[in-house]
């Protein structure tokens, strides 16, 4: 309770998190307001029968925004596509001027940073011309229609309300991100996802009430679910160190160097990155087949989206592998690791400095990205494996999991770097901070740094 409390004595601290729980909340008001000439029950009625769809995911997504067709339907989602988009063109280096500006410091991330926004623009208007056209074409069980007559008027007004919407909560992220604390986007996603794990417990609660489900039924998911929230935490916080030795060197009178320390590569460098880019990867193609409801190809896409089959295990599994693969070559680049480290004198016992060492890391990288990207795959795809075999009866996502457990440790990270900064024990036992949530080495030699 003393760790809790001090949150509130570091004034910077308070106001970030209060800055940040406000704007949370602003979303969630937002994700509240539907769009005008819309049958709520129809919406409902068609989201409650693709549950099990990827339109019903990505409603999970939005934290039931898109289920209620708010002004908020779409939430971040055309903004990760914006990112991913020229996050490919930056790796690929197809266009020399993102190389250029990546290297520029903080006004070349400026510069790509308004190229995403321009970008989220165009890609808001597309989807919500795509979604907007879907709702109103898809049949409703029960034959009510969502809009009885859509003119022109209201899909003029339905795609501006929809991308106003979306500019506005990409908007928001980065105020919390910026003035907050943790990742707005990340955030946004986090608190759409917490927002529908009561709901989620009442129907399990009510089931076992009306004797649907038996009690060791439920309590077996329940530890299932468990159970996968304590391997995601270990995995998200495992660490391969590669020892580093320091040199002795001697500068005057004084002996500098001679320490050793550590190089901390995480398993799952990318943390929820990659789970999110590949939904939000998976949401392109739906809506480009939203644009023909009636042609085959459309048909057939829309089936292969359809969450529970192979073929979609496949291809999410496939796209989360790569993305931990991109962001990793991205984020970390072992020929400046090497090269740092022999201008400080460093190098890896065993190893030669220079060519040697950049190969011995990206050896080490590429490895235990494979086990991380394996793992992140497999709880991602468990819910389909376990609706399928074992019928589970509410949205138990291994996907929500990683988000929520991936944004809870960053953020809490976060706020345990802010604490300590200003000389507090912080949020959690010194012993969690020194073995799990800080890559802190040797006391006295090298120190350590946040994950």
């Amino acid at each position: 309770m003393a760790g809790i409390a001090d949150l509130f004595d570091v004034p910077d601290l308070r106001k970030r998190i209060g800055f940040s729980l406000g704007a949370l909340a602003l979303f969630r008001v937002g994700a509240s307001i539907p769009i005008p000439g819309v049958n709520g029950d129809a919406i409902r009625a068609i989201f409650n029968a693709q549950s099990g769809s990827l339109l019903g995911f990505l409603n999970t997504f939005s934290g039931g925004a898109l289920g209620r067709f708010s002004i908020f339907s779409m939430g971040v989602m055309p903004y990760i596509n914006a990112s991913i988009i020229v996050s490919l063109l930056q790796g690929a280096h197809v266009f020399p001027v993102l190389d250029r500006l990546a290297k520029e410091g903080e006004l070349g991330r400026r510069k790509l940073n308004n190229y995403t926004r321009y970008l989220t623009l165009f890609l808001a208007i597309f989807q919500s011309f795509g979604l907007t056209l879907a709702i109103t074409k898809m049949p409703v069980p029960g034959g009510i229609p969502v809009v009885p007559n859509p003119d022109w008027f209201f899909y003029c007004v339905t795609v501006l309300t929809l991308t106003a919407g979306t500019i506005f909560v990409m908007w928001l992220g980065e105020q919390i991100t910026e003035m907050g604390i943790g990742n707005g986007v990340s955030l946004i996603i986090f608190a759409g996802i917490v927002e529908r794990i009561p709901a989620g417990a009442m129907s399990l609660f009510e089931l076992v009430r009306v004797e649907e489900i038996g009690l060791f039924s439920a309590i077996a998911i329940i530890a299932a679910l468990l159970a996968v929230v304590v391997s995601v935490v270990w995995v998200e916080t495992a660490q391969r160190k590669i020892p580093v030795q320091y040199a002795k060197r001697v500068v005057g009178r004084r002996m500098y160097g001679g320490s050793q320390s550590y190089l901390p590569l995480k398993v799952d460098q990318s943390g929820v990155i990659a789970v999110i880019f590949a939904v939000s990867l998976l949401a392109v193609p739906m809506t480009v087949a939203q644009f023909f409801p009636a042609s085959g190809w459309g048909q057939k896409i829309m089936e292969v989206m359809n969450r529970g089959n192979w073929a979609y295990d496949a291809v999410y599994a496939a796209l989360i592998i790569f993305f931990c693969y991109f962001y990793n070559s991205v984020s970390i680049n072992p020929e400046d690791l090497a090269e740092n480290l022999k201008k400080s004198g460093g190098f890896i016992p065993g190893i030669r400095p220079g060519e040697p060492t950049s190969k011995y890391i990206e050896w080490v990288l590429e490895r235990i990205t494979l086990g991380g990207a394996l793992f992140v795959a497999g709880i991602a795809v468990l819910p389909d494996v376990l609706r399928r075999n074992f019928n589970v009866p509410f949205f138990f996502g291994g996907t929500s999991l990683l988000i929520v457990v991936g944004v809870a440790l960053d953020t809490m990270g976060q706020i345990e770097a802010q604490m300590i900064m200003r000389h507090y024990e912080g949020f959690l036992k010194k012993g969690r901070i020194q073995g799990r949530w800080f890559n802190i080495g040797d006391q006295g030699q090298g120190g350590g740094q946040p994950s």
